[in-house]
């Protein structure tokens, strides 16, 4: 299954109170201050699957953090030729947020870090359009599963 996300942004935390329309859902990242990785790294990626961005995001409590006014927030909203179920926008939404923090391992989040649900995500490929920052532009769930572990590092010539 392919996935492409549209990025757009930054927006900073007052932004994100005219994102709570009901077709502003998706996945966001947050980039800030970490004080091991530095000033205006990733640092989460998040999904706004139930809720609007605003209301998401308003509920992790990025306001009370160390300088709030650092934080800068992108969203990602799901593209395609054809608009897909309710049921089938949301398993793309769940595939593309538990791959994309598996490959980038954001700082602060704590789930989807150590293993790779490799039946999910194999077959899967996030394409990351538009303001996508720090997001790699493609990210195949075969490159972070075992499938090609096996594979000899040895370079060979013809």
């Amino acid at each position: 299954m392919i996935i492409h996300i549209s990025w757009s942004g930054p927006y900073n935390l007052n932004d994100i109170k005219k994102l709570n329309e009901d077709i502003d859902f998706g996945i966001y990242q947050i980039y800030g201050s970490h004080p091991l990785y530095g000033n205006d790294v990733l640092i989460y990626i998040g999904k706004a699957q139930a809720q609007t961005f605003y209301t998401r995001i308003k509920q992790e409590g990025w306001e009370n953090t160390n300088d709030p006014n650092t934080i800068k927030v992108y969203i990602g909203r799901l593209i395609g030729k054809k608009s897909v179920s309710e049921s089938e926008w949301d398993t793309q939404i769940n595939l593309a947020e538990k791959l994309l923090i598996f490959s980038h391992a954001p700082a602060l989040n704590s789930s989807n870090l150590n293993s790779l649900p490799e039946k999910e995500l194999v077959e899967i490929t996030v394409f990351n359009w538009g303001s996508h920052r720090q997001l790699y532009p493609e990210v195949s769930g075969k490159r972070w599963s075992s499938k090609y572990d096996d594979i000899e590092n040895d370079a060979y010539y013809s």
